[in-house]
């Protein structure tokens, strides 16, 4: 179980029974979709979650997900519009609904949207089911667009610009309030939608010290801007999901697998953790075993190096909730044999790459060399532990911190299993921590060995710099 499983509460699964199911079979992080709710309708499901945390002796990540500026049409006065291809129509404010046009009209309240929009300009709604391009601008400001397929347009529509970089900020007015809300009810990581920039992951981290937390931000790249602004957007978040679902109409569709095959990659690269998202085992909703592409495309999502699954509306609203993560956890079991039969070792940090990876890197293949049974971590923020994870080696992770919160965002790292151990202001040292954790743990048995990174003081506090600096192989 090196894969973390992410699930999606909803109907299908917000009882404290399906919970503590779900959880028993494999899920570390349970994702409350703010896009549906708020803080209020979460907060008997946070207490049968916290409940069955207790019952399992397990920690448990609850990750909230705020909704975003999700770009949409305004109502449709006829219902419903049937739209042909080469069909044209308008596009405007509400307020700007023409009294008489032979144009069927598209009202739109995003006024600094219209405002960019350029002839040639595409436009996506209904997830990539229809398809328009900008004619024209009109003298009375109300843009002209021609349809690019068939389809049906109703009110409420999702629009999206693909390529198109807008100056909407990821995070609205309600996404302020359920993020302060959400913070009081103890949620343990916040996901902000529709990123652009790395000011968006700056804003929310600010809002969430200014709560007085400290909980990890995934961003959720769902937008060609947020992707071409990588690099800035990894330096400044803590974790990255690979959202296909609103990507993939960013994006050209043949492009979706090279694409997320790069964004793991630079994720991996940074030591970041990584979700895959979207239509893992779709079929699952209403089937109790998935396709072969499925399983195929979960298979994949690990070999490229996803250190999370997510599942949507498998879990939130399907027939087989608790049977798809079961299936989920079987296909990343397998997924795992091979990806470390191909990964016989660790594989060296770039040059530019500083101690900490290297002394990573030199744990792991230590662990090798020995045949270890396991890593052990001792880290107060978890660096070391990702650090770790990111090399991918046979061995579990085990991640020793003092810290709550640490605890709960270790549990986005490919392998890593947190560990609770006593305030680091104790006399013993970090070393002596670890051991003891060996010596007392039953995964490992007499005879094996395990090895160990530390941060071990020496000489004065101010001349030793924090963080690991140890490596030692323990035998049992």
């Amino acid at each position: 179980m090196k894969t973390k499983i992410v699930a999606t509460i909803g109907p299908a699964s917000n009882t404290k029974e399906k919970l503590r199911a779900l959880a028993e079979e494999g899920v570390s992080i349970f994702r409350l979709n703010f896009s549906h709710g708020t803080a209020a309708d979460f907060v008997t499901i946070i207490g049968y979650i916290r409940e069955v945390e207790k019952e399992l002796n397990k920690p448990i990540t609850i990750m909230q997900d705020l909704s975003g500026p999700k770009i949409r049409l305004g109502v449709v006065e006829e219902g419903a519009i049937q739209v042909a291809k080469g069909m044209k129509l308008l596009l405007g404010l509400t307020s700007q609904r023409p009294d008489k046009s032979d144009l069927p009209f598209l009202p739109f309240d995003h006024a600094v949207i219209l405002e960019t929009l350029e002839r040639g300009d595409c436009l996506v709604l209904a997830d990539g089911g229809l398809q328009f391009t900008v004619q024209e601008r009109r003298s009375d400001d109300l843009v002209v667009l021609e349809a690019n397929n068939s389809g049906i347009v109703t009110s409420r529509k999702g629009l999206a610009l693909p390529g198109k970089a807008t100056k909407v900020r990821a995070l609205t007015e309600k996404d302020k309030r359920d993020l302060a809300d959400g913070l009081a009810l103890g949620v343990d990581a916040v996901a902000i939608s529709y990123v652009q920039t790395a000011d968006d992951v700056r804003e929310a981290k600010k809002l969430i010290a200014d709560a007085g937390r400290d909980v990890p931000v995934v961003v959720k790249l769902e937008r060609q801007s947020a992707v071409d602004n990588l690099d800035e957007i990894l330096a400044e978040t803590d974790i990255i999901m690979v959202a296909r679902g609103d990507l993939g109409v960013e994006c050209p569709l043949p492009k979706l697998p090279g694409l997320q095959k790069r964004i793991i990659r630079a994720c991996n690269n940074a030591s970041k953790p990584v979700i895959v998202a979207t239509q893992m085992l779709l079929s699952m909703v209403n089937s109790p075993a998935p396709t072969r592409a499925e399983t195929t495309d979960v298979a994949n999502a690990v070999l490229d190096g996803a250190d999370c699954v997510m599942m949507s509306e498998e879990t939130a609203m399907g027939n087989f909730p608790v049977e798809t993560v079961r299936y989920m956890r079987r296909i990343t079991g397998e997924a795992e044999k091979l990806l470390l039969e191909r990964r016989l070792k660790a594989e060296e940090p770039a040059a530019e790459k500083g101690i900490p990876e290297y002394l990573a890197y030199s744990a792991c293949l230590l662990a090798d060399k020995a045949q270890a049974k396991a890593l052990v971590a001792h880290s107060v923020s978890g660096a070391s532990a990702r650090l770790l994870s990111s090399c991918r080696p046979s061995q579990d992770i085990y991640a020793l911190t003092p810290d709550p919160g640490t605890i709960k965002r270790l549990n986005f790292s490919w392998g890593v299993v947190p560990v609770a151990v006593d305030d680091p202001q104790a006399t013993t040292s970090h070393l002596e921590r670890a051991e003891h954790f060996i010596a007392n743990c039953d995964a490992i048995a007499p005879g094996e060995s395990a090895v160990i990174t530390a941060g071990q003081q020496t000489g004065s506090s101010k001349a030793t710099p924090r963080g690991t600096n140890l490596v030692k192989i323990y035998w049992k």
